[in-house]
């Protein structure tokens, strides 16, 4: 073997790792994305046509996104995510649980009549009375 060059054998044993490996094609969207797209959907109250509408596509194709049977192309998914004021964000793993949580808190507040920014330990107005009571029966 000549300096530098690979010889046959092992030229042809990469090429075939090569070959095998095919790219990874989701054959549908994850639950927690479908769900998240039909829970906006709702909330927007609009229907499965209404929605494909508005992005230039058919009501059956909202249905297969939503139910699984279909997974959308990259921009096809911005699109629907952009009509439902959502954003696709990359989030480094170990803070997940921690946007999870502010998801969560903001989706509590939602039916609440609440104005403005809110710290994350703030008080309502109802703990602090419910604190101030505590207070008097420990006394």
């Amino acid at each position: 073997m000549r300096d530098g060059m690979i010889p046959f054998n092992a030229w042809i044993l990469e090429f075939d790792e090569l070959k095998a490996m095919q790219p990874l094609r989701l054959k549908s969207l994850p639950e927690t994305i479908r769900r998240e797209i039909r829970r906006a959907r709702l909330e927007h109250a609009w229907s499965q046509l209404e929605l494909g509408e508005k992005v230039g596509l058919a009501q059956r194709h909202i249905s297969g996104i939503e139910t699984g049977k279909i997974a959308p192309r990259y921009d096809t998914l911005i699109e629907i995510l952009r009509m439902l004021d959502l954003d696709l964000v990359l989030v480094p793993r170990e803070l997940v649980p921690a946007v999870q949580a502010l998801i969560r808190d903001y989706r509590n507040q939602e039916g609440q009549d609440i104005t403005g920014e809110r710290s994350l330990y703030a008080v309502s107005d109802h703990d602090d009375e419910q604190e101030h009571q505590q207070g008097f029966r420990d006394e």
